[in-house]
């Protein structure tokens, strides 16, 4: 038997198996987490046309001119969708109401309706078209 060392950056610790695209991932879901991911991404894409997809930090996740955009991801009992901004989901908590949330994260169990996706990409639109501040010197 062959013994394999591993040092410290080989470990991974967030997530287990690594995927190509957004298509590979979903691909790995159980069909109702699909299914529901599958919509939230076509409604991120209606909201947001210009978006670019791609994989961050091993999410499905959106890019707009190079900025983060929005991600979202399945747990084991439920999914996720991260619109990169404690002020997106503070600003449209009374629209959140019925979900649970926490800083940066919208957690849900049914597909989220089309239009709140729209409303929350859309005001992260607006914040992305902010002037970025400037780094302290």
């Amino acid at each position: 038997m062959r013994t394999v060392k591993r040092n410290s950056s080989s470990r991974r610790t967030a997530r287990p198996a690594q995927w190509a695209d957004i298509d590979e991932y979903l691909a790995s879901l159980p069909a109702d987490r699909r299914a529901t991911l599958k919509k939230l991404r076509r409604d991120i894409h209606l909201a947001a046309p210009r978006a670019e997809e791609g994989l961050s930090y091993g999410l499905p996740a959106f890019r707009l001119q190079g900025r983060p955009l929005v991600c979202f991801a399945a747990a084991a009992n439920h999914c996720s969708f991260y619109p990169m901004s404690p002020a997106v989901i503070r600003a449209h908590a009374d629209d959140l109401k019925r979900y649970e949330t926490s800083k940066g994260t919208i957690r849900f169990l049914t597909p989220l309706p089309a239009t709140l996706v729209r409303k929350l990409v859309k005001a992260r639109l607006a914040e992305l078209k902010q002037p970025r501040p400037k780094a302290a010197r």
